[in-house]
């Protein structure tokens, strides 16, 4: 069972986490929202190189790629959290049965034992 001296050092670290999520997010929104023009730093919006529009195209999605992950990322930090604030952290959602500390140290925002989430991945799998 989680002391809460255990709780109050995951939290710290879903914190920290958050914020650099939060963080990186910004990065990529700045990104995404660049035009080509600005991206190029070229004068004219259009470029005469084929190579170059598919280059931009390509990072632009590549971009959303990442802001897509970072954003799943953050909304699981966040429902951690969430658990932490509601006296629900460290029991998993499907059997409500303690979460090992040792899981929760390696990922602070698990949200099933180890035992329902290699079920949960062989049931995916089918």
């Amino acid at each position: 069972m989680l002391t809460k001296k255990d709780i109050k050092h995951l939290e710290e670290r879903l914190l920290d986490e958050r914020k650099r999520l939060l963080s990186q997010l910004g990065y990529l929104e700045k990104a995404m929202g660049q035009t080509q023009r600005d991206s190029s730093g070229d004068l004219s919006a259009y470029s005469f190189h084929m190579a170059d529009m598919g280059t931009d195209a390509m990072e632009r999605e590549k971009a959303f790629l990442f802001a897509s992950a970072e954003g799943r990322a953050l909304y699981d930090v966040d429902e951690a959290l969430r658990r932490i604030y509601t006296g629900n952290y460290g029991l998993c959602e499907t059997c409500q049965q303690p979460i090992a500390k040792e899981r929760l140290e390696v990922v602070p925002g698990a949200r099933l034992c180890i035992r329902c989430k290699e079920l949960e991945e062989k049931a995916g799998r089918r």
